[in-house]
């Protein structure tokens, strides 16, 4: 699909169609029939997607948050607080293979607002762990912003919880700081993934579990999907996508690799926002939803939705 049919197609559907991007591509705008105008952030407090492009990392999400009914929504005072990024690879910033930091301390900040007790933050990292949390960005950013970051990197920090829906997970090893948690935010990066085809809300998953290795033994795209009936789902999925890898995912080999497209997805409804930000991602690099499996292994365990036009989805152009 070519990025003029993406747009016409995604705002059917109510989504975002405004995208800014380095070098190579402009703003590109809708035409009016196919960029009515938006209701106020106030009246989209229901929305079940938000959909924000062309602002930083940091106000995009305040948008997000605003049109969803504000953190207050989510977090309580009182509430102990996880927030579980992509921080799995030795990478900096500008490389996108990690959440960007500017987006996870924001959200730490509005945790800690709503008045949480504490916010921790955590992956289980794929390169040593030390180093992704400190080249990441997100360390720093974490503990400036008020949260604390927690290891994961010993089995003796997970539990072993049941999952009776899964298909052919039955049981996972989960960090005791999801388990313990009053609430969690998944806030993962979206790229390119030579296993899972995409990295996004369900794929970031692998990041909670210890044994992650036995999903590709066992049937990656069937286990993404397992995984994510965790009787603690996170209370939102946010999806950074201000820098995406489209190429040699998970973790890139230089910015070639990289575009800086400046959007953001959040809903509570898994299924649909690895839809739409699948689907935006195939504006940068030709990775049809349908491929990642994962998705439409999620609709079929009652996880959400993959038809974006049965629910409603508020755009945001900054």
């Amino acid at each position: 699909m070519d990025r003029r049919n993406f747009l016409k197609s995604l705002a059917a559907a109510g989504a975002a169609v405004t995208i800014k991007s380095s070098g190579a591509m402009d703003v590109m705008a809708a035409t009016n029939s196919a960029m009515p105008e938006m209701a106020p952030a106030a009246a989209a407090a229901s929305a079940d997607l938000v959909a924000v492009m062309n602002g930083e990392p940091a106000a995009m999400l305040r948008k997000a948050l605003e049109t969803m009914g504000g953190i207050g929504q989510y977090v309580k005072k009182g509430n102990k607080v996880v927030i579980k990024p992509n921080i799995g690879w030795d990478r900096t910033p500008e490389l996108a293979a990690n959440t960007n930091p500017e987006l996870v301390a924001e959200m730490v900040k509005q945790c800690l607002a709503a008045g949480a007790s504490e916010v921790k933050v955590f992956d289980h990292s794929c390169d040593e762990w030390t180093k992704c949390y400190d080249h990441s960005g997100i360390q720093k950013a974490v503990k400036d912003a008020g949260g604390t970051m927690v290891p994961a990197n010993e089995e003796s920090y997970y539990q072993e919880i049941s999952l009776p829906k899964g298909k052919v997970l039955k049981k996972a090893k989960v960090h005791k700081a999801i388990l313990e948690c009053d609430v969690w935010f998944n806030m993962p990066v979206l790229k390119n993934h030579g296993g899972a085809r995409l990295t996004m809300a369900m794929k970031n998953h692998m990041g909670i579990v210890w044994d992650r290795r036995a999903f590709h033994s066992m049937g990656l795209q069937e286990c993404i999907a397992d995984i994510t009936t965790i009787s603690k789902p996170a209370a939102l999925q946010i999806v950074d996508a201000y820098r995406i890898i489209t190429s040699n995912g998970p973790q890139g080999r230089d910015a070639k690799d990289v575009v800086l497209t400046k959007a953001l997805f959040a809903s509570k409804d898994i299924v649909a926002v690895d839809t739409a930000a699948g689907k935006f991602f195939n504006q940068f690099k030709s990775i049809p939803v349908d491929t990642v499996t994962h998705i439409a292994k999620g609709e079929a365990l009652g996880m959400g939705t993959t038809d974006l036009e049965s629910i409603k989805v508020e755009r945001i152009k900054m």
